[in-house]
């Protein structure tokens, strides 16, 4: 794409342009001489003056440089980088991450504030599971087509080195039409692309869930430079983790810097509350909620937004999965202050609720869930019932009864499963809870690998 190709403004586009010259306190005619154009340019891009061709991609440059802001803020993203899509193997994870997606701008505002005030560098995303990293990754590369991704998912087995750099390089090689570069490390990557890149543009690569990384070898996770060439970032997100197994190591040289979500308590709450009024605005779970709501005594709906805030601890995934619940009539028989406090509290009240902890044990259905923890990849039902050697109709029922754990997919016939988060499967593998099931780990993942070496397929 060159700099002298046309692209126009969008809508919002316009808006933002007007208010960001108006914020800087300069007149079109001053804006438009800092960015060494003229002064129909700049009306252009407002929409006041027609522009049936666009304008030159070097003029919105020179504006956005002036005004601190983005090309991609004047000029839709899909315009501006018209043949970037996104990776067809994390396409769905990212449009499913950003469902009802909302606020984290202060997650946003801070990355771009590292990139403006660093040459090169290492953003990272730091929360306890369930807070939304994944959803912030996505979120950012959906509104950003230029950044390259990989998004580490453990129960998919995309979680080594050689997928990672794999994934990365053919995204290199698509868009900057790299050569003779099949067998390049992602050091020698990065410096041939930088050759390509002009003097305002960045390459940014995101990198989701570092903590799921399975790498034996020593040296940074996923081999990742402790150098990086200037117009090179790099966003990560991981949970906390001990000091000991950090593993990247950076050369000062580079920039670096940590967002902590769990620091950030009074943004966090502001967004948690903002995405449970998403749900009662939300056509699919609007007509189920406000339903409850009016079963309850005396509670408004702005009074179940703060209370089911402060039950949420500010975590996600506690929303992903209590909230629909209630809209499908899981909790009709409970009041607001007998709703489960936190994610794992609500994974705790809901093995109860389906009956995992009665006399005697329901063995035979909590069987088939830890099969299904124990395999990983995602599985058909039949796949599933001869590994648990349960009948088909009680797999159904797990299916049925744990909805809001499970990942269906149905580009796969028969349609395939696997629980949606990682954090489930590690509730699974509690001490308390496998006590209390009665399960053997070791015996269950034996027979799962018997049954993988006997030719099943998944």
């Amino acid at each position: 794409m060159r700099e002298s190709d046309k692209v126009q403004s969008s809508k919002e586009g316009k808006a933002r342009l007007k208010q960001a010259y108006k914020d800087a306190g300069l007149t079109q005619e001053e804006l438009a001489k800092k960015a060494y154009l003229s002064v129909d340019t700049v009306k252009r891009l407002l929409g006041t003056k027609d522009c049936p061709n666009g304008v030159e991609r070097w003029a919105v440059t020179n504006i956005a440089k002036e005004l601190n802001i983005e090309p991609t803020d004047i000029v839709d993203p899909k315009d501006w980088y018209p043949q970037q899509q996104l990776p067809q193997e994390f396409e769905r994870l990212i449009l499913e991450k950003t469902q009802l997606f909302c606020g984290r701008q202060f997650v946003f505002d801070a990355i771009q504030e590292f990139i403006n005030n660093n040459p090169n560098g290492y953003f990272t995303i730091i929360g306890d599971a369930g807070m939304g990293k994944s959803a912030i990754a996505a979120k950012y590369v959906l509104d950003n087509p230029e950044a390259i991704c990989f998004f580490n998912i453990r129960a998919e087995g995309m979680n080594r080195p050689e997928l990672f750099l794999n994934k990365i390089r053919q995204q290199l090689m698509n868009r900057y039409h790299l050569q003779d570069v099949e067998d390049s490390g992602l050091s020698t990557l990065l410096m041939k692309v930088t050759d390509k890149l002009s003097a305002d543009e960045r390459l940014v690569i995101v990198i989701d869930a570092l903590d799921e990384v399975d790498q034996e070898a020593s040296g940074n996770l996923l081999y990742l430079p402790t150098n990086l060439p200037d117009g090179v970032y790099l966003i990560l997100t991981r949970r906390p983790y001990n000091q000991n197994e950090k593993r990247l190591n950076f050369s000062p040289s580079t920039a670096t810097q940590e967002l902590d979500l769990r620091e950030k308590e009074q943004e966090s709450n502001r967004d948690v509350k903002e995405y449970i009024r998403e749900f009662l605005n939300d056509g699919e779970y609007k007509q189920g909620l406000s339903k409850w709501i009016e079963k309850q005594s005396h509670i408004s709906s702005n009074d179940f937004v703060e209370s089911i805030a402060v039950k949420s601890e500010n975590n996600f995934m506690y929303l992903r999965c209590v909230l629909p619940a209630i809209a499908d009539g899981f909790y009709n028989d409970k009041p607001l202050d007998e709703l489960p406090v936190g994610l794992q509290g609500y994974y705790e009240n809901h093995w109860q609720l389906m009956g995992m902890t009665t006399k005697p044990l329901p063995r035979n259905k909590i069987k088939i869930v830890y099969v299904m923890c124990a395999l990983r990849s995602a599985a058909s039902r039949e796949v599933i019932a001869k590994y648990s050697k349960q009948n088909e109709l009680t797999v159904q029922e797990i299916f049925d009864g744990w909805a809001q754990f499970l990942q269906k997919q149905e580009s796969y016939q028969p349609p395939r499963y696997r629980f949606y988060h990682e954090s489930f499967r590690e509730f699974l593998n509690r001490r308390d809870i496998v006590q209390a099931a009665g399960v053997s780990l070791p015996d269950i993942s034996a027979e799962v690998a018997d049954n993988m070496t006997e030719g099943l397929q998944l």
